[in-house]
């Protein structure tokens, strides 16, 4: 049994995201520990790209500040490097394929290995076209987590079936970012992935507070929060950790 997978046995998981190097790795690596222990079951690094299609505005100003700051792929290697010496907690890399095929895309994968990130998420990569990512993330033991949007009707089957880690389902149209509504389409797909996959499914994208959580808690195996951390660390920068640590906190308590 993968750590991804374990994460979710017997309970609902609260994933948060954080974008790597902003304000800077040293916050960055504080926050790591603190959402691990505020009780986070998997912890999503973003590393910054300059042509981050899938974000909104919160996510992409924080990219731009990462970048301007110095964060490169190697330091957040490093950084994970540093985590793992006592951090024990499911961490992810989400990033542009662009990045990673930069990197060299074996060459990536190793690092992780060798790091100790558990997964990917690669948002602008199809799932027909993950073959060239999956055969060298396997042989590592990375699991590569797939996404389903309400655009994906007719593959939410397919993509659910081949699905490993959890199932990434993206509760409404667009790009990232808070929402006061999240509607009734991330329900649907979760009730249909769950028809033909034993994956967990998370869902992300919008949710923002505890009382959404609480809500999406009560059909989907984990919740996503995102752009909501990255605005506090905007907010209180290298501050960050104790608005971060209570923010986190109301989240696992809401969807336990």
């Amino acid at each position: 049994m993968s750590r991804i997978t374990d994460a979710f046995k017997d309970k609902r998981v609260f994933i948060p995201f954080i974008t790597g190097g902003d304000p800077d790795i040293e916050t960055t690596e504080k926050l790591v520990r603190v959402l691990a222990k505020a009780g986070a079951g998997v912890i999503e690094i973003g590393i910054p790209f300059s042509d981050p299609v899938a974000e909104g505005e919160v996510i992409q100003a924080a990219d731009e500040r990462a970048l301007k700051a110095g964060c490169t792929v190697d330091k957040l290697f490093s950084m994970v490097t540093r985590l793992r010496e006592d951090v024990t907690t499911p961490l992810l890399f989400m990033t542009y394929y662009n990045a990673i095929f930069g990197y060299g895309t074996e060459r990536f994968i190793e690092k992780c290995v060798q790091c100790g990130i558990d997964g990917l998420i690669v948002p602008d990569l199809p799932f027909e076209e993950m073959g060239e990512l999956l055969a060298p993330a396997h042989e590592g033991g990375i699991e590569v987590i797939s996404l389903i949007a309400p655009t994906s009707d007719e593959r939410i089957d397919t993509i659910a079936r081949q699905s490993e880690g959890f199932l990434y389902c993206v509760s409404s149209l667009g790009v990232t970012g808070v929402r006061g509504q999240l509607g009734g389409l991330a329900k649907h797909m979760v009730e249909r992935a769950k028809r033909v996959t034993a994956t967990p499914c998370a869902v992300g994208f919008g949710v923002s507070n505890a009382e959404q959580a609480a809500e999406i808690a009560k059909f989907a195996d984990g919740v996503i929060v995102g752009s909501a951390i990255v605005r506090l660390v905007a907010e209180y920068k290298t501050a960050s950790e104790q608005p971060v640590f209570d923010f986190a906190k109301g989240i696992v308590e809401a969807i336990s």
